[in-house]
């Protein structure tokens, strides 16, 4: 009795939950297919513009000979403990000094920390990995394979299987937003991190409902909930959208070379290359809503105050979440959202400020 007395009055809360996701779903999807009628245009219209390119993606034969430039490591693979996948990373300075593990984000890989491998090697054993999906490393395709769960297990295994028993988490945009929820599942794991570019899920779920301008900056998420069509559209006119983003005049990576944009999407360009990145997107509002979380581990966060992605009041957001004394803040002025390839030089400057207790 005391059992059914218990479901009958959490009835009405359960129910109440599972409107709000139907609600948010049908939200979600109606966003999605406006978003793909906008991007399907845009990339017409690259078709169109070039239609030499045609409507498909052109696969690269060879990787651009940057990516095997010795003095930014060792290339190597670990084989997860949990999974039994096999992860790609590239290593350097093993016995200078702590773990320092580098996530990065879309659409990226391991080598868009480059700049920051060859500055920290000479006193950190620097990791830079590419996730599961990504480039060498081993992709499942279906979308239950990239779970929050199952990308937390993968770094905890990373950490553990580079033979640490913690490390300094670094990451940028979808790289930040794995730090984040790693510094709270495993905080034991943890030293410090170094966060650029991206809020937590539930600092950013609460800002997007009270401020709709950051709903729009990030469009493509909602293009992203949809199946095959995401690939489709970015892989026309040889990936013109991937390039776009990374190479723009105005919002991509400053003085990116030609040699260094293909870095990015020789992988991108092997036939299946975009669905594993893909799907970390199509995870996002599984566990949605968020409940509110504290924020504890002491942590570095820089931001580019013109980032076109990501308002510049997240950082207050993110702010009122931690415990006083454990965020350090620096919003770089005229600054992007592709921090570690456009401003190295600031940004390792501060890492340094930040580490350097660590090594005294």
């Amino acid at each position: 009795m005391p059992e059914l007395a218990v479901s009958a009055l959490l009835a009405p809360s359960r129910l109440s939950l599972r409107l709000l996701r139907a609600l948010l779903w049908s939200v979600v999807f109606s966003a999605a297919l406006a978003a793909a009628a906008v991007y399907g245009c845009v990339a017409l219209a690259h078709v169109l513009c070039r239609p030499r390119r045609g409507c498909c993606g052109r696969p690269r034969r060879a990787a651009p000979a940057c990516l095997h430039d010795p003095e930014l490591g060792q290339h190597c693979f670990l084989t997860l403990r949990s999974s039994g996948l096999r992860l790609h990373y590239v290593s350097a300075g093993r016995g200078n000094g702590p773990l320092l593990l580098f996530l990065h984000g879309f659409p990226e890989n391991w080598f868009s920390w480059r700049y920051q491998l060859r500055e920290f090697q000479s006193r950190f054993h620097v990791v830079a990995v590419d996730l599961r999906g990504y480039g060498p490393s081993d992709a499942p395709r279906e979308v239950d394979c990239y779970t929050m769960d199952l990308l937390m297990t993968d770094i905890r295994d990373i950490i553990q299987g580079l033979g640490y028993s913690k490390c300094i988490l670094v990451g940028h945009d979808w790289g930040s937003l794995l730090a984040w929820n790693f510094s709270i599942y495993f905080p034991s794991l943890v030293e410090r991190m170094v966060v650029v570019s991206a809020a937590p899920m539930s600092v950013y779920q609460d800002y997007a409902i009270r401020h709709i301008s950051q709903l729009f900056r990030s469009n493509y998420v909602f293009l992203f909930q949809l199946p095959w069509l995401p690939e489709k559209l970015l892989s026309m006119s040889d990936f013109q959208i991937l390039k776009t983003t990374l190479a723009h005049r105005k919002t991509g990576i400053p003085h990116l070379t030609p040699h260094e944009l293909e870095a990015f999407l020789y992988h991108f360009s092997q036939p299946g290359g975009l669905t594993g990145p893909i799907n970390y997107y199509r995870n996002l509002f599984r566990n949605f809503p968020l409940e509110p979380q504290e924020l504890a581990m002491r942590t570095l966060l820089l931001w580019g105050e013109k980032d076109p992605y990501f308002d510049l009041g997240l950082v207050g957001a993110i702010s009122s979440r931690f415990v006083p004394g454990r965020l350090e803040t620096c919003i770089l002025p005229g600054a992007g959202h592709w921090i570690p390839q456009s401003h190295p030089q600031e940004m390792n400057q501060r890492m340094w400020a930040f580490l350097q207790d660590l090594l005294d």
